[in-house]
């Protein structure tokens, strides 16, 4: 867990969740274009520049930023036993006062999945965000077709919420998305996925 003074580190059962890193460029750069169609159906089409070094240095420097000012916690899976970047989790956009919120998103490696490696990090992150964020709610959303993804957010604590409609452009297109929430103290029962 974060230590004052100590780099943000989340230690699960087989991996480190860590910030990226400038040293991590080749090994994200090879797995997101080795898991590219794996992938595409489920996120923002990919910039020109996706996978650049200039691109992926502004994405540690985005990292740096937001965990300083509080606003996001952007993590790599590194598989311990190897040292393999296996995909990254975010809890993006924490809000404080009222809210105490933030919102998970996350990817995994084509070869890395359906292995239990996300729902270890989702998890891990849950915990850190209610325990040491003092977070109330954290919440994730997902193509309604991403079953392996809902299955996943469900096993996680997530509960279902409802539809946003247009909620992001996935793929070039305008997508709906299904929302899901994890509440520090949650008192509903199970709710029925449609």
């Amino acid at each position: 867990m974060l230590g004052k003074g100590r780099k943000l580190r989340i230690e699960t059962e087989r991996m480190t969740l860590r910030p990226p890193q400038h040293s991590d460029f080749r090994a994200w750069a090879s797995l997101r274009q080795s898991s590219k169609e794996f992938l595409s159906p489920w996120e923002p089409t990919w910039a020109p520049d996706h996978l650049s070094r200039k691109a992926f240095t502004n994405r540690v420097y985005w990292a740096q930023r937001s965990i300083a000012n509080g606003t996001a916690v952007p993590l790599f899976l590194i598989r311990r036993s190897d040292e393999a970047l296996i995909g990254a989790i975010t809890l993006d956009n924490i809000r404080r006062g009222p809210a105490q919120a933030g919102t998970t998103g996350y990817w995994v490696g084509e070869k890395f999945a359906r292995h239990g490696f996300m729902r270890e990090a989702i998890k891990a992150v849950v915990h850190y965000a209610f325990s040491i964020l003092d977070l109330s709610r954290i919440e994730a959303g997902c193509l309604p077709e991403n079953t392996p993804s809902r299955r996943l957010l469900e096993q996680c604590g997530y509960k279902y919420e409802g539809v946003a409609q247009s909620y992001l452009q996935i793929n070039g297109r305008w997508r709906n998305h299904v929302l899901y929430a994890n509440l520090r103290h949650d008192r509903r029962g199970k709710t029925d996925v449609g």
